[in-house]
């Protein structure tokens, strides 16, 4: 009941005052000076399967040059022994891919073709990572230096003084399957390949990439290789091949490969439109490319190390996705015909499933013009190849992970304002998706378990249904596949009935109370059902079957357009009190907030998904949980929760919470930190939590953003003083826990006015996010 709050509120904020003991910020009137690439630590998430990377890259760009050490997706900080410096690697993947044209610099005759054992030592101590760059000294004596462009990676090598200086060109080796590669010394400067591949975390259509690789001097000898077998001085190949230097004088050798997903002579044009730069010119271009991006954040306040896991997870919610287009426009479709973006830059590499739920949001809102061309590009997936894409790489479809992700993606687009004068082209791509299933034909399979849903309300489980296409199956995950879908049908009705298809939005609107077909009573938890509809697997929500990636705790919470309705089926406020309560630890966290997340949320490494009745934020499911008390009636937990989860990440290797997603948790950290969080991802509803920054000023694009930013402060935010008192948007004071997009649109201002202990700010029924109907 409401009338007891007061007496939980003062023992909760006496609680916390007493139990958080933590480091007051430092530094609150600290401003950012000197270059904010220098607070980003590109070597974050590089252990324990954060899987993040530390090569080269510049903001979304084609190429990401970075050592890779032999681990699945490309470098582990625990190995010593780098293969190569490959060209294609994506931030935080949890399966093979990427790592095409692995290149390393030898010295010697060559005598082994396998990166395996031509692999060279370093250590950590010879190594430096920053954005855009990258440098590593080798225990054979050589250094390596490694920048982008957007199209090319470019290397230099300084060698020790012989005439035999080598640089290998791995074409047959890569984080993927091989399927076929070739390579061809064009002159003595130049080296081209084709590579094709398969893989991810299944076998997936084949795609191709094409390099140049100009060199910065004549090559004094040359070979190529097919197997085991080395052939000096021939020009074809279809394993890699090599060219040597002497650097008895000039001991520095510069390279710069370009790489095209359309053909050969796009990777030539790719070359010609961005290379012939120096080493060091392209490096320092590569990093003001940062430092503009970067400062569209400045934040003051916050501990140092705070800064810089802030700033390192701003910049990686920037890698991705990437450009797919040549310099010239073109790219490769997914009808694998060669098509021209007009007006916009294509982009791909879509991990839909995680990025929809944060990292969308933060990039309508700091990268709207990329953002739009992003939405553009996704749409475009639909015209050229006939459906809309799930988890999509390079030029094929994966079909990795279930649900529909790609319709809360594109309705985020929506309602950011993002699809100005393609709105019905990208609701006719979305209908036919979320009304059908791809043909036969199609190598998607979109919602692939509709026909059930559409017919019987909910997606059937049938762990042993084989796998129609490549990729995963939604029927193996019937009960969190309904409440995806139900989520994606509640934003899919509010984009309908914007466009004025009132009919559509009501169908979808009636869809969006799904989730109810499986829910259980009898055990007060989301429950998979089989194709008779009777409930099936075990009753214990921790343990129960039908879960991508989770449990039925975990996605108990995945309800953001009717919290309220979900609420009623577990039993009121109170018992979904209760159970958040459980469900986060919330008497250990308010006595060690750290320690909790490490140790009773975090059990044990990043794909370890299954049998736990706590959050996890290692993984997507249960992102927006936290966020969950803003609907009923206790926000400052949220803030006790949101805090808590951020000591996760710190400022090490291990310093990121699960795999990176292409930048999904990384994006997560960003908006938690700045008090804004996207808690219904497809719609236009930001919640508020306290931030953890004094001020934060956001630089907006006035194209998108009328306001051109605004500024967000919370004076004397630590962990003792961390409790929202009262918010006000633009002096005015502002009673609920959330904000519109609309809002956003206008604000200059949000002021948040923190405290010891919870107040009554947000407790109100009126002050919950709204239920979307």
């Amino acid at each position: 009941m409401r009338g007891t709050r007061c007496t939980r509120l003062c023992l909760a904020g006496v609680m916390a005052a007493s139990a958080l003991a933590a480091t007051p910020a430092a530094g609150a009137a600290e401003r950012l000076d000197g270059h904010l690439t220098d607070l980003v630590n590109p070597f974050i998430g590089s252990q324990n399967e954060g899987n993040t990377f530390p090569g080269a890259a510049v903001p979304f760009g084609m190429v990401q040059l970075s050592p890779d050490t032999g681990h699945s997706t490309g470098y582990d900080y625990t190995q010593h022994r780098i293969r190569g410096f490959s060209l294609v690697h994506l931030s935080g993947v949890g399966c093979r891919i990427g790592g095409d044209l692995p290149v390393l610099p030898t010295t010697g005759d060559i005598t082994r073709t396998d990166d395996a054992t031509y692999a060279a030592s370093f250590s950590h101590a010879n190594e430096q990572a920053s954005p855009g760059y990258y440098r590593v000294g080798l225990d054979s004596g050589i250094r390596a230096e490694l920048t982008a462009t957007e199209r090319t990676g470019v290397q230099r090598y300084t060698f020790p003084a012989t005439d035999k200086a080598n640089v290998l060109l791995n074409a047959a080796q890569s984080l993927h399957k091989p399927v076929a590669s070739s390579v061809e010394i064009l002159d003595d400067h130049t080296v081209r390949t084709g590579i094709t591949g398969h893989g991810f975390c299944r076998d997936t259509g084949p795609y191709t990439v094409y390099t140049t690789t100009r060199f910065d001097r004549p090559f004094t000898a040359y070979g190529t290789w097919d197997g085991s077998t080395v052939t000096p001085g021939a020009r074809n190949g279809s394993g890699g091949a090599y060219v040597r230097f002497d650097t008895t004088g000039d001991r520095t050798v510069e390279a710069t490969t370009a790489l095209s997903y359309v053909d050969a002579a796009g990777a030539d044009a790719n070359l010609r439109a961005e290379g012939g730069r120096s080493f060091d010119a392209v490096r320092e271009r590569a990093r003001a490319q940062w430092e503009r991006r970067l400062a569209g954040v400045r934040v003051q306040g916050g501990d140092p190390e705070r800064r810089r896991t802030f700033y390192s997870s701003l910049y990686r919610s920037f890698l991705a996705p990437n450009i797919g287009s040549d310099a010239d426009g073109r790219y490769t479709g997914w009808d694998r015909r060669i098509h021209h973006a007009n007006g916009f830059t294509y982009y791909q590499n879509w991990s839909l499933w995680d990025t929809y739920r944060t990292q969308a949001q933060l990039l309508a809102l700091l990268a709207p013009r990329e953002a739009r061309d992003m939405a553009l590009s996704v749409v475009k997936v639909d015209e050229d190849g006939g459906w809309l894409p799930k988890w999509g790489y390079g030029t094929v479809e994966t079909n990795i992970m279930s649900g529909d992700p790609v319709t809360p993606f594109l309705t985020t687009a929506y309602h950011a304002g993002l699809l100005k004068g393609f709105e019905e082209r990208a609701y006719r791509a979305l209908k036919k998706n979320a009304d059908g299933v791809p043909p036969a034909d199609n190598p998607g399979i979109g919602r692939e378990a509709n026909a059930e849903y559409l017919a019987h309300g909910f997606a059937p489980y049938d762990k042993d249904r084989p796998y129609a296409k490549m990729g995963d199956s939604d029927y193996h995950h019937g009960a969190s596949v309904t409440l995806e879908y139900a989520l994606a049908d509640a934003m899919l009705a509010q984009m309908a009935r914007g466009l004025g298809h009132t009919a559509d939005a009501a169908r979808y609107a009636v869809r969006a109370q799904n989730y109810r077909n499986i829910f259980d009573p009898s055990i007060g938890f989301f429950r998979a059902r089989d194709f008779s509809g009777a409930f099936t697997g075990s009753a214990d929500p921790a343990r129960g079957i039908g879960f991508h990636e989770g449990t039925a705790w975990q996605y108990q919470w995945l309800v953001p357009q009717d919290l309220p309705g979900m609420v009623r089926l577990i039993g009121g406020e109170r018992a979904a009190n209760d159970r958040l309560d459980a469900f986060f630890a919330y008497d250990r966290l308010l006595a060690a907030p750290g320690r909790t997340a490490r140790e009773v949320w975090v059990h044990g490494n990043a794909y370890d998904y299954y049998n736990a009745a706590t959050y996890n934020p290692m993984n997507e499911p249960d992102l927006i949980a936290p966020y969950t008390y803003l609907a009923t009636g206790q926000p400052w937990k949220t803030t006790d929760v949101v805090h808590a989860a951020l000591t996760l990440f710190t400022d090490g290797p291990t310093g990121m919470t699960g795999n990176d997603d292409l930048g999904t948790m990384s994006a997560w950290n960003v908006l938690s930190s700045i008090g804004l969080f996207p808690i219904q991802p497809g719609y236009d509803t930001w919640g508020l939590s306290t931030p953890v920054f004094d001020r934060v000023d956001l630089t907006l694009d006035r194209r998108f953003w009328p306001s051109g930013g605004f500024t967000v402060t919370a004076p004397g935010t630590s962990a003792s003083e961390r409790y929202v008192q009262a918010v006000r948007a633009d002096g005015t004071p502002h009673a609920r826990t959330y904000l519109t997009t609309a809002a956003l649109r206008s604000l200059r201002t949000l002021g948040f006015t923190v405290g010891p202990r919870p107040s009554e700010w947000g407790t109100s029924p009126s002050a919950a996010p709204p239920v979307l109907r």
